[in-house]
Protein backbone atom coordinates (compact mmCIF):
# COMPACT_ATOMS: atom_id res chain seq x y z
CA UNK A 1 0.00 0.00 0.00
CA UNK A 2 1.64 3.25 -1.09
CA UNK A 3 1.63 6.21 1.27
CA UNK A 4 0.21 8.80 -1.10
CA UNK A 5 -3.09 6.99 -1.97
CA UNK A 6 -3.64 6.28 1.72
CA UNK A 7 -3.11 9.94 2.60
CA UNK A 8 -5.43 11.15 -0.17
CA UNK A 9 -8.11 8.66 0.84
CA UNK A 10 -7.76 9.64 4.49
CA UNK A 11 -8.22 13.34 3.75
CA UNK A 12 -10.98 12.73 1.22
CA UNK A 13 -12.94 10.39 3.49
CA UNK A 14 -12.69 12.71 6.49
CA UNK A 15 -13.85 15.65 4.38
CA UNK A 16 -16.68 13.52 2.99
CA UNK A 17 -17.67 12.55 6.55
CA UNK A 18 -17.87 16.22 7.58
CA UNK A 19 -19.79 16.96 4.40
CA UNK A 20 -22.21 14.09 5.13
CA UNK A 21 -22.75 15.38 8.66
CA UNK A 22 -23.63 18.82 7.30
CA UNK A 23 -25.91 17.21 4.73
CA UNK A 24 -27.80 15.30 7.44
CA UNK A 25 -28.24 18.56 9.38
CA UNK A 26 -29.44 20.37 6.27
CA UNK A 27 -31.84 17.50 5.56
CA UNK A 28 -33.31 18.00 9.04
CA UNK A 29 -33.73 21.69 8.24
CA UNK A 30 -35.58 20.79 5.03
CA UNK A 31 -37.76 18.35 6.93
CA UNK A 32 -38.60 20.68 9.82
CA UNK A 33 -39.45 23.54 7.46
CA UNK A 34 -41.98 21.27 5.66
CA UNK A 35 -40.09 21.57 2.37
CA UNK A 36 -39.82 17.85 1.61
CA UNK A 37 -42.38 18.01 -1.22
CA UNK A 38 -41.63 21.55 -2.37
CA UNK A 39 -40.17 20.12 -5.61
CA UNK A 40 -42.80 17.65 -6.89
CA UNK A 41 -40.49 16.11 -9.53
CA UNK A 42 -37.10 14.40 -9.22
CA UNK A 43 -34.18 15.01 -9.70
CA UNK A 44 -35.17 18.37 -11.17
CA UNK A 45 -37.29 20.98 -9.42
CA UNK A 46 -40.27 21.97 -11.57
CA UNK A 47 -38.18 20.91 -14.55
CA UNK A 48 -35.21 23.11 -13.55
CA UNK A 49 -31.71 21.98 -12.61
CA UNK A 50 -31.80 24.45 -9.73
CA UNK A 51 -35.27 25.94 -9.09
CA UNK A 52 -37.51 28.44 -10.90
CA UNK A 53 -36.48 32.04 -10.40
CA UNK A 54 -37.85 34.05 -13.33
CA UNK A 55 -41.49 35.05 -13.56
CA UNK A 56 -42.11 33.03 -16.73
CA UNK A 57 -40.52 29.87 -15.31
CA UNK A 58 -42.57 30.21 -12.11
CA UNK A 59 -45.77 30.55 -14.17
CA UNK A 60 -44.76 27.50 -16.22
CA UNK A 61 -44.10 25.54 -13.02
CA UNK A 62 -47.55 26.36 -11.61
CA UNK A 63 -49.16 25.33 -14.89
CA UNK A 64 -47.26 22.04 -15.03
CA UNK A 65 -47.99 21.15 -11.39
CA UNK A 66 -51.34 22.73 -10.50
CA UNK A 67 -51.69 20.60 -7.35
CA UNK A 68 -48.38 21.84 -5.95
CA UNK A 69 -48.09 25.65 -6.34
CA UNK A 70 -44.51 26.88 -6.42
CA UNK A 71 -43.16 28.18 -3.09
CA UNK A 72 -39.78 29.83 -3.60
CA UNK A 73 -38.86 29.92 0.11
CA UNK A 74 -39.20 26.11 0.27
CA UNK A 75 -38.15 24.93 -3.18
CA UNK A 76 -34.58 26.23 -2.92
CA UNK A 77 -34.06 24.28 0.31
CA UNK A 78 -35.17 20.98 -1.18
CA UNK A 79 -33.25 21.36 -4.43
CA UNK A 80 -30.11 22.63 -2.71
CA UNK A 81 -30.26 19.54 -0.50
CA UNK A 82 -30.37 17.37 -3.63
CA UNK A 83 -27.43 19.22 -5.19
CA UNK A 84 -25.40 18.81 -2.01
CA UNK A 85 -26.29 15.11 -1.95
CA UNK A 86 -25.04 14.84 -5.54
CA UNK A 87 -21.78 16.49 -4.47
CA UNK A 88 -21.38 13.90 -1.71
CA UNK A 89 -21.98 11.23 -4.34
CA UNK A 90 -19.10 12.58 -6.41
CA UNK A 91 -16.82 12.56 -3.35
CA UNK A 92 -17.74 8.95 -2.58
CA UNK A 93 -17.23 7.97 -6.22
CA UNK A 94 -13.72 9.47 -6.08
CA UNK A 95 -13.02 7.48 -2.92
CA UNK A 96 -14.21 4.26 -4.54
CA UNK A 97 -12.10 4.86 -7.64
CA UNK A 98 -8.97 5.48 -5.58
CA UNK A 99 -9.61 2.38 -3.46
CA UNK A 100 -10.17 0.14 -6.50
CA UNK A 101 -7.68 1.70 -8.92
CA UNK A 102 -4.93 -0.92 -8.70
CA UNK A 103 -7.26 -3.78 -9.66
CA UNK A 104 -8.52 -3.30 -13.20
CA UNK A 105 -11.74 -5.29 -12.87
CA UNK A 106 -12.65 -3.48 -9.63
CA UNK A 107 -11.92 -0.11 -11.25
CA UNK A 108 -14.16 -1.01 -14.19
CA UNK A 109 -16.91 -2.12 -11.80
CA UNK A 110 -16.87 1.27 -10.07
CA UNK A 111 -16.92 3.16 -13.37
CA UNK A 112 -19.68 0.89 -14.67
CA UNK A 113 -21.71 1.48 -11.53
CA UNK A 114 -21.50 5.25 -11.96
CA UNK A 115 -22.51 5.03 -15.63
CA UNK A 116 -25.45 2.74 -14.86
CA UNK A 117 -26.64 5.16 -12.17
CA UNK A 118 -26.50 8.12 -14.58
CA UNK A 119 -28.33 6.22 -17.32
CA UNK A 120 -30.91 5.04 -14.77
CA UNK A 121 -31.67 8.61 -13.72
CA UNK A 122 -32.04 9.61 -17.37
CA UNK A 123 -34.48 6.76 -17.98
CA UNK A 124 -36.45 7.68 -14.88
CA UNK A 125 -36.83 11.26 -16.11
CA UNK A 126 -38.23 9.87 -19.38
CA UNK A 127 -40.80 7.79 -17.53
CA UNK A 128 -39.04 4.41 -17.97
CA UNK A 129 -39.33 3.57 -14.28
CA UNK A 130 -38.94 -0.20 -14.58
CA UNK A 131 -35.70 -0.02 -16.57
CA UNK A 132 -34.45 2.76 -14.30
CA UNK A 133 -34.99 0.52 -11.26
CA UNK A 134 -33.18 -2.41 -12.91
CA UNK A 135 -30.17 -0.24 -13.73
CA UNK A 136 -30.16 1.19 -10.20
CA UNK A 137 -30.05 -2.32 -8.72
CA UNK A 138 -27.15 -3.24 -11.00
CA UNK A 139 -25.39 0.01 -10.09
CA UNK A 140 -25.65 -0.91 -6.41
CA UNK A 141 -24.55 -4.51 -6.95
CA UNK A 142 -21.34 -3.79 -8.87
CA UNK A 143 -19.49 -2.00 -6.03
CA UNK A 144 -20.54 -4.72 -3.58
CA UNK A 145 -19.11 -7.47 -5.79
CA UNK A 146 -15.96 -5.42 -6.30
CA UNK A 147 -15.59 -4.94 -2.55
CA UNK A 148 -15.82 -8.69 -1.89
CA UNK A 149 -12.97 -9.42 -4.30
CA UNK A 150 -10.78 -6.41 -3.52
CA UNK A 151 -7.38 -7.45 -2.17
CA UNK A 152 -7.13 -4.54 0.24
CA UNK A 153 -7.68 -3.93 3.97
CA UNK A 154 -11.21 -3.45 5.26
CA UNK A 155 -11.31 0.36 4.99
CA UNK A 156 -10.58 0.18 1.25
CA UNK A 157 -13.41 -2.30 0.70
CA UNK A 158 -15.84 -0.25 2.78
CA UNK A 159 -15.12 2.69 0.46
CA UNK A 160 -16.78 0.67 -2.30
CA UNK A 161 -19.67 -0.34 -0.07
CA UNK A 162 -20.36 3.33 0.67
CA UNK A 163 -20.75 3.98 -3.06
CA UNK A 164 -23.48 1.35 -3.20
CA UNK A 165 -25.13 2.90 -0.15
CA UNK A 166 -25.06 6.39 -1.69
CA UNK A 167 -26.79 5.11 -4.83
CA UNK A 168 -29.45 3.52 -2.63
CA UNK A 169 -29.77 6.82 -0.77
CA UNK A 170 -30.47 8.54 -4.08
CA UNK A 171 -33.26 6.04 -4.74
CA UNK A 172 -34.71 6.69 -1.29
CA UNK A 173 -34.60 10.41 -1.99
CA UNK A 174 -36.53 9.79 -5.20
CA UNK A 175 -39.09 7.58 -3.43
CA UNK A 176 -39.51 10.21 -0.71
CA UNK A 177 -40.95 12.49 -3.39
CA UNK A 178 -42.76 9.97 -5.59
CA UNK A 179 -44.35 8.14 -2.63
CA UNK A 180 -45.36 11.44 -1.01
CA UNK A 181 -43.36 11.24 2.24
CA UNK A 182 -44.33 7.66 3.08
CA UNK A 183 -43.00 7.26 6.67
CA UNK A 184 -40.99 4.06 6.10
CA UNK A 185 -39.19 5.70 3.16
CA UNK A 186 -38.49 8.88 5.14
CA UNK A 187 -37.13 6.76 7.99
CA UNK A 188 -34.96 4.74 5.61
CA UNK A 189 -33.57 7.95 4.14
CA UNK A 190 -32.63 9.20 7.60
CA UNK A 191 -30.97 5.92 8.61
CA UNK A 192 -29.13 5.79 5.28
CA UNK A 193 -27.75 9.26 5.87
CA UNK A 194 -26.63 8.40 9.39
CA UNK A 195 -25.06 5.15 8.17
CA UNK A 196 -23.22 6.99 5.39
CA UNK A 197 -21.79 9.46 7.90
CA UNK A 198 -20.79 6.65 10.29
CA UNK A 199 -19.05 4.59 7.59
CA UNK A 200 -17.24 7.59 6.14
CA UNK A 201 -16.03 8.53 9.62
CA UNK A 202 -14.87 4.98 10.32
CA UNK A 203 -13.05 4.75 6.99
CA UNK A 204 -11.34 8.11 7.53
CA UNK A 205 -10.16 7.13 11.00
CA UNK A 206 -8.91 3.77 9.77
CA UNK A 207 -6.96 5.41 6.93
CA UNK A 208 -5.46 7.67 9.61
CA UNK A 209 -4.47 4.60 11.66
CA UNK A 210 -6.87 5.29 14.54
CA UNK A 211 -8.31 2.18 16.17
CA UNK A 212 -6.29 -0.28 14.12
CA UNK A 213 -4.44 -1.65 17.16
CA UNK A 214 -6.89 -1.02 20.00
CA UNK A 215 -6.32 -4.42 21.64
CA UNK A 216 -6.43 -2.79 25.08
CA UNK A 217 -10.14 -2.05 24.62
CA UNK A 218 -11.11 -5.39 23.09
CA UNK A 219 -12.97 -6.38 26.25
CA UNK A 220 -15.34 -3.44 25.77
CA UNK A 221 -16.30 -4.40 22.22
CA UNK A 222 -19.51 -6.29 23.04
CA UNK A 223 -20.72 -3.65 25.48
CA UNK A 224 -20.03 -0.84 23.03
CA UNK A 225 -21.67 -2.74 20.18
CA UNK A 226 -24.78 -3.20 22.32
CA UNK A 227 -24.77 0.53 23.01
CA UNK A 228 -24.46 1.28 19.31
CA UNK A 229 -27.41 -1.00 18.54
CA UNK A 230 -29.53 0.69 21.22
CA UNK A 231 -28.52 4.11 19.89
CA UNK A 232 -29.44 3.09 16.34
CA UNK A 233 -32.85 1.90 17.57
CA UNK A 234 -33.40 5.19 19.35
CA UNK A 235 -32.46 7.15 16.24
CA UNK A 236 -34.91 5.02 14.27
CA UNK A 237 -37.62 5.77 16.85
CA UNK A 238 -36.85 9.46 16.51
CA UNK A 239 -37.10 9.23 12.74
CA UNK A 240 -40.40 7.34 12.98
CA UNK A 241 -41.71 9.98 15.39
CA UNK A 242 -40.83 12.75 12.97
CA UNK A 243 -42.02 10.92 9.84
CA UNK A 244 -45.45 10.45 11.42
CA UNK A 245 -45.61 14.01 12.77
CA UNK A 246 -45.84 12.73 16.35
CA UNK A 247 -43.21 15.00 17.90
CA UNK A 248 -45.85 17.13 19.63
CA UNK A 249 -48.34 14.33 20.24
CA UNK A 250 -48.18 14.92 23.98
CA UNK A 251 -49.11 18.56 23.66
CA UNK A 252 -47.38 21.73 24.82
CA UNK A 253 -46.34 23.25 28.11
CA UNK A 254 -46.15 21.67 31.59
CA UNK A 255 -48.73 18.99 30.79
CA UNK A 256 -46.51 17.58 28.01
CA UNK A 257 -43.66 16.39 30.26
CA UNK A 258 -43.02 14.21 32.19
CA UNK A 259 -46.68 13.35 31.69
CA UNK A 260 -48.30 13.15 28.28
CA UNK A 261 -51.46 15.17 27.72
CA UNK A 262 -51.57 15.59 31.48
CA UNK A 263 -51.65 11.81 32.08
CA UNK A 264 -49.10 9.20 32.98
CA UNK A 265 -50.84 6.61 30.79
CA UNK A 266 -52.65 8.45 28.01
CA UNK A 267 -54.81 6.62 25.41
CA UNK A 268 -52.52 4.89 22.88
CA UNK A 269 -52.83 2.72 19.80
CA UNK A 270 -49.54 0.90 19.31
CA UNK A 271 -50.84 -1.27 16.48
CA UNK A 272 -51.75 1.65 14.23
CA UNK A 273 -48.71 3.63 15.37
CA UNK A 274 -46.23 1.02 14.15
CA UNK A 275 -47.65 -0.22 10.86
CA UNK A 276 -44.54 0.10 8.71
CA UNK A 277 -46.09 -0.08 5.26
CA UNK A 278 -49.40 1.52 4.37
CA UNK A 279 -50.49 0.87 0.81
CA UNK A 280 -52.16 4.26 0.51
CA UNK A 281 -51.75 6.56 -2.47
CA UNK A 282 -52.12 9.71 -0.42
CA UNK A 283 -49.77 12.43 0.73
CA UNK A 284 -48.37 11.77 4.19
CA UNK A 285 -47.42 15.43 4.59
CA UNK A 286 -48.74 16.56 7.97
CA UNK A 287 -49.41 12.95 9.00
CA UNK A 288 -52.48 10.74 8.67
CA UNK A 289 -52.53 8.98 12.07
CA UNK A 290 -55.05 9.76 14.77
CA UNK A 291 -54.09 11.05 18.22
CA UNK A 292 -53.80 7.68 20.07
CA UNK A 293 -51.46 6.30 17.37
CA UNK A 294 -49.22 9.37 17.49
CA UNK A 295 -49.21 9.27 21.28
CA UNK A 296 -48.08 5.63 21.18
CA UNK A 297 -45.14 6.58 18.95
CA UNK A 298 -44.15 9.47 21.19
CA UNK A 299 -44.35 7.39 24.38
CA UNK A 300 -42.24 4.62 22.82
CA UNK A 301 -39.66 7.23 21.85
CA UNK A 302 -39.55 8.47 25.46
CA UNK A 303 -39.17 4.98 26.91
CA UNK A 304 -36.38 4.29 24.42
CA UNK A 305 -34.54 7.44 25.47
CA UNK A 306 -34.70 6.43 29.14
CA UNK A 307 -33.47 2.90 28.37
CA UNK A 308 -30.57 4.19 26.31
CA UNK A 309 -29.58 6.73 28.95
CA UNK A 310 -29.59 4.03 31.66
CA UNK A 311 -27.42 1.74 29.54
CA UNK A 312 -24.90 4.46 28.68
CA UNK A 313 -24.76 5.46 32.34
CA UNK A 314 -23.88 1.87 33.26
CA UNK A 315 -21.34 1.70 30.44
CA UNK A 316 -19.74 4.96 31.58
CA UNK A 317 -19.50 3.59 35.14
CA UNK A 318 -17.75 0.53 33.77
CA UNK A 319 -15.30 2.72 31.87
CA UNK A 320 -14.42 4.65 35.02
CA UNK A 321 -13.71 1.42 36.87
CA UNK A 322 -11.37 0.21 34.12
CA UNK A 323 -8.88 3.02 34.52
CA UNK A 324 -8.30 6.73 35.02
CA UNK A 325 -7.40 7.29 31.36
CA UNK A 326 -11.00 6.44 30.44
CA UNK A 327 -12.68 8.77 32.95
CA UNK A 328 -12.90 11.69 30.53
CA UNK A 329 -14.57 9.49 27.92
CA UNK A 330 -17.04 8.17 30.47
CA UNK A 331 -17.99 11.62 31.79
CA UNK A 332 -18.41 12.96 28.25
CA UNK A 333 -20.54 9.96 27.35
CA UNK A 334 -22.98 10.54 30.19
CA UNK A 335 -23.15 14.31 29.86
CA UNK A 336 -23.63 14.32 26.10
CA UNK A 337 -26.39 11.73 26.16
CA UNK A 338 -28.11 13.36 29.13
CA UNK A 339 -28.40 16.53 27.07
CA UNK A 340 -29.64 14.60 24.03
CA UNK A 341 -32.11 12.62 26.11
CA UNK A 342 -33.66 15.75 27.63
CA UNK A 343 -33.68 17.50 24.26
CA UNK A 344 -35.39 14.55 22.61
CA UNK A 345 -38.01 14.46 25.31
CA UNK A 346 -38.68 18.17 24.91
CA UNK A 347 -38.84 17.83 21.12
CA UNK A 348 -35.80 20.03 20.58
CA UNK A 349 -33.78 17.44 18.68
CA UNK A 350 -33.92 17.48 14.85
CA UNK A 351 -35.12 14.03 13.78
Amino acid sequence: MSYRPSRILRNLSLFAALFAFGLVMFGAFVRLSNAGLSCPDWPTCYGQVTWPKLTQTVAKADTRFPNRPYEAHKAWREQLHRLLAGTLGVLVLAMALLAAWKQRWARLAVIGSALLAVVGVSLYMRGEHMWASILAILAMALPLFAAMGLKRPGAWRISLVILSLIIFQAMLGMWTVTLLLKPIVVLGHLLGGMTSFALLSWVGLRYAGVGAHSVHYAGLRKAVMAGIILLACQIALGGWTSANYASLACGYGPSAFPQCLGQWLPPTDYHQGFILWRNLKVSFEGGILDQPARTAIQMTHRFGALLLFAYLLALAYGLVRRGLHLEAIAITLVRSHKCRCVSATWYLVCH
